[in-house]
């Protein structure tokens, strides 16, 4: 029974991983980007869309975009490590 659940967990400290790695270069890339119509804008803005859907319904109205991805990069961060302490509470370290 233990195999599934740590399966699971580390698929989603994976998926947390990439979330917070994409989340952080879409911040570091809306920063220093000087055109607004950027296609690299527009990627990240693809990219990262369904990561900060769920944290935009539960922000106000009106959230600048900026703190909308701050506060989806602090919540996959959050997940990552909860993952992470989840697999050590298993036994073992499966990542490495």
């Amino acid at each position: 029974m233990r195999e599934p659940i740590r399966y699971l967990l580390v698929v989603l400290w994976f998926l947390s991983y990439m979330a917070s790695i994409y989340l952080a270069l879409h911040i570091a890339v809306a920063r220093f980007s000087r055109a607004p119509g950027s296609r690299l804008l527009w990627f990240f803005s693809v990219v990262t869309g369904p990561l900060t859907r769920p944290v935009r319904a539960l922000m106000p109205p009106g959230t600048p975009e900026t703190r909308i991805r701050l506060v989806a990069l602090g919540a996959y961060i959050a997940l990552l490590i909860a993952a992470r302490v989840a697999l050590a509470g298993l036994g073992g370290n499966p990542l490495g």
